[in-house]
């Protein structure tokens, strides 16, 4: 086994002390046998002890400055030692395991010690690596962390994930106070830093609690920030939550719609309503929207907006997906419609099969390919050689057409058209509900309709309610028109194949 050398130097020291002070002591004893026989003056023996005993003190001085330097170098190593497994190699903060260790160590019941705890998740890591490389996102979780040191040198900070950081300030409680220093951390994060050669603003998600007051115990704790934090990015991320009573009623609702959806599925109680797309030209339905809807046996209806979103953070997103496309493409004969379009949500288009298992309810269900429409919007991220990339471009190989979906509504829109060839632009409602009274917004529906025109792609206005919309909208070149004053979502036994013209 290899000596720690910081002990061998110890041990060295030691020996080498030993050794002078057992030199020291034989001459000293020498000495006196010497006087003892006649051999010294008078006034010898005690210049030799005198002299022999300030040897032996300098040699004991020596020694404990370097035993005291060694011991200290050894502690440091062993400093060090410990911090290479109690810190996380990238950043520089606690890993997980030694911080819950930490905060436990403050957070127990009967704990006497107030802490203020922030549970931070940085927005969009996931982009930044697709979109610059994994290093981009490796300089963003340092700045993170460097940027916690600074604004919080107290406080004991722990990677609990890939971009999930825990922050614990001992003998803090007070919720308002927290709040205040979590969203100057934002603040700073919002600062531009350049990383990968261009300058880029982080941004993060912050969920509050408090020991004792909100729990007594470390994994209460966590969860209930948790519980704020998910309520923060539901909002829209960037955002700052503490905790409150409330929140455990809201995750029951979640827990609840989870479990009820998943019967749901299983009992085949969802219903599909279709809202039809008209031809600008010829004002004929040219294709349907198929809008996925719950009649809850006891809830009554419950909107889309309510049950999406929760089977999108569980494992239902899929299997949610796969019974509208089937519904969808079963329908079709009945439609009376060229095509029916489905809406996909990000995370299907996250996993690698997804359009393998598109193909096979195609061929399952005898669909022509070329009749199906898959609407994605702009939070999905396409990068090439990504994932979702891939699967759009497999689907758009079998004769699918892909629509950008509420175009101009995210920060990507032309990034979106550079990226990749689509087939269809849907305007983002909002800019046809002030159509009538915005100069800007009718110039921004022209130009997307010119830019259109020249790729080519159709190009489809949503959310046309009034005369004067549809208007303004065939004067801009649109080459489809979606809304109520046209045909509100209907369920198939109620749909009719009419004409608005």
């Amino acid at each position: 086994m290899r000596r720690d050398p910081n002990l061998k130097a110890i041990i060295d020291s030691y020996s080498s002390m030993a050794l002078g002070a057992a030199l020291v002591i034989a001459g000293l004893v020498l000495a006196s046998l010497w006087a003892m026989w006649g051999g010294l003056g008078s006034l010898t023996l005690p210049l030799a002890v005198l002299a022999g005993g300030s040897v032996l003190i300098g040699l004991l001085w020596l020694g404990y400055r370097r035993l005291r330097g060694g011991v200290a170098a050894a502690l440091l190593a062993n400093r060090e030692a410990m911090d290479s497994v109690q810190r996380d190699a990238l950043t520089g903060v606690f890993t997980r395991s030694h911080f819950l260790q930490v905060l436990g160590g403050e957070v127990y019941h009967g704990s006497e010690s107030a802490v203020g705890y922030m549970q931070l998740d940085m927005d969009n890591l996931k982009l930044l690596n697709d979109s610059a490389g994994h290093g981009a996102g490796d300089a963003a979780l340092v700045h993170l962390a460097r940027t916690l040191g600074k604004l919080m040198p107290g406080a004991i900070i722990g990677r609990l994930g890939g971009d999930e950081f825990g922050i614990a300030i001992i003998g803090h409680d007070n919720r308002a106070a927290l709040r205040r220093l979590a969203e100057e951390l934002l603040r700073q994060l919002d600062k531009p830093v350049t990383i990968g050669g261009r300058p880029v603003r982080l941004s993060a998600s912050v969920g509050i609690a408090l020991a004792p007051a909100d729990a007594i115990d470390v994994v209460d704790l966590i969860s209930k920030a948790d519980l704020a934090l998910y309520k923060g990015k539901k909002a829209g991320r960037r955002t700052v939550v503490a905790f409150d009573a409330d929140m455990l009623g809201d995750e029951r609702h979640r827990r609840f719609i989870e479990r009820e959806l998943r019967a749901a599925l299983l009992m085949d109680e969802l219903e599909l309503h279709y809202q039809p797309v008209f031809s600008a030209a010829t004002m004929t339905i040219k294709s349907h929207e198929a809008l996925v809807r719950w009649r809850h046996k006891v809830r009554g209806m419950i909107p889309p907006g309510q049950f999406v979103g929760i089977a999108e953070e569980s494992d239902l997103i899929d299997r949610l997906g796969d019974w509208v496309l089937r519904r969808a493409c079963a329908d079709l004969p009945a439609l009376g419609s060229d095509s029916v379009a489905v809406n996909v949500s990000p995370a299907q288009l996250r996993h690698a099969d997804y359009a393998a298992r598109f193909a096979a309810v195609l061929m399952e269900t005898a669909t022509d390919p070329r009749r199906i429409i898959v609407e994605i919007t702009e939070t999905v991220p396409l990068n090439a050689g990504g994932v979702a990339m891939a699967n759009l471009e497999a689907l758009r190989a079998m004769g699918v057409r892909i629509a950008i979906d509420d175009f101009g509504a995210g920060h990507a829109s032309l990034q979106y058209l550079r990226g990749f060839a689509f087939d269809i632009i849907k305007i983002d409602r909002t800019y046809v509900a002030n159509l009538a009274d915005s100069r800007i917004d009718a110039m921004i529906v022209s130009a997307i309709c010119d830019i259109a025109r020249s790729l080519p792609v159709e190009v489809i206005a949503e959310g046309v309610e009034t005369q004067e919309q549809l208007a303004k909208l065939k004067l801009a070149g649109v080459t489809g028109l979606q809304g109520f004053l046209l045909g509100r979502p209907a369920a198939l036994v109620r749909e009719r194949r009419a004409s608005a013209a």
